[in-house]
């Protein structure tokens, strides 16, 4: 009975800030009852955990070394990244110079071990900032974000692609929303309910049908949670996307700041 109480309340302090890589299986079903700082921006939980991370993270070290490639999601098929930063290595309160046209006060922050780049909450106004190189299509962005709501005013905030001017996708809390944009045109919304002080995963991409016809597509979900397989959000076009870097962006306008994580720009997946 002991030991159950105490695998309950281990399992449930845990506060683990992003997601595991999908090859490394199933994190320890049973772990030890205390509570350390995990590795490579995790977060919190057991020595367990703490342990089987560190043999995960050496394990991948070695067969990079090997020019082992990790083996990719049985349902989606990724390609290296053209860029990548979870900010673990960046300057606490900079702005990283590999980050370009800051519309905003971007700066590095940390939490509970992780770090992360954060929006202020004031002023109330919409800002951004752009990452990895330019491209018009057959590319995609991801990223994860953190938003909190204040009373009955909720931020909104997303990815881009094609610079200032090129495709979003955006999740609006005030309207239960995601949406896709064309600059600042909305073109597609669907419902979503965004659950508020939890990360969320966002992914946009588009692709090239055929000469004279692009897809946009676009998906989010919670962290913690399998990536969907499907598109969430769909939109097409006939005209030629705008070249540009990918970006993230957002408006605080419930006073409080926005942090994002994990920004990665990559080749579009097949569907």
């Amino acid at each position: 009975m002991l030991a159950g109480l105490a695998l309950s309340v281990t399992m449930l302090t845990a506060q683990v800030k992003k997601d595991f890589p999908a090859h490394w299986g199933k994190p320890p079903e049973i772990q030890t009852q205390d509570y350390v700082v995990l590795p490579a921006g995790y977060g919190h939980g057991s020595s367990t955990l703490k342990h089987w991370i560190n043999a995960n993270l050496t394990r991948d070290n070695a067969q990079a070394e090997k020019g082992i490639a990790q083996p990719p999601s049985e349902a989606i098929v990724r390609t290296p990244p053209l860029y990548t930063n979870n900010f673990q290595d960046a300057k606490l309160g900079e702005l990283p110079d590999d980050l370009k046209f800051a519309n905003g006060e971007f700066a590095v922050a940390e939490d509970a071990g992780n770090k992360f780049l954060e929006l202020p909450g004031a002023p109330l106004e919409s800002f951004s900032v752009q990452f990895g190189p330019a491209e018009s299509d057959n590319v995609a962005v991801s990223a994860r974000v953190y938003g909190t709501l204040r009373g009955r005013r909720y931020p909104t905030f997303g990815v881009g692609l094609g610079g200032v001017g090129g495709w979003k996708l955006q999740i609006a809390p005030a309207k239960k929303a995601l949406e896709l944009l064309d600059d600042q045109a909305v073109k597609v919304s669907v419902p979503y309910d965004w659950k508020s002080a939890e990360w969320t995963h966002l992914r946009l991409q588009v692709r090239k049908l055929q000469a004279g016809e692009w897809q946009i597509e676009g998906k989010a979900w919670r962290a913690g949670e399998d990536e969907p397989g499907a598109w969430t959000i769909t939109a097409e076009t006939d005209e030629e996307p705008v070249p540009g870097a990918a970006s993230v962006f957002g408006s605080p306008f419930a006073g409080t700041p926005i942090r994002y994580d994990d920004l990665m720009m990559e080749r579009a997946t097949p569907k």
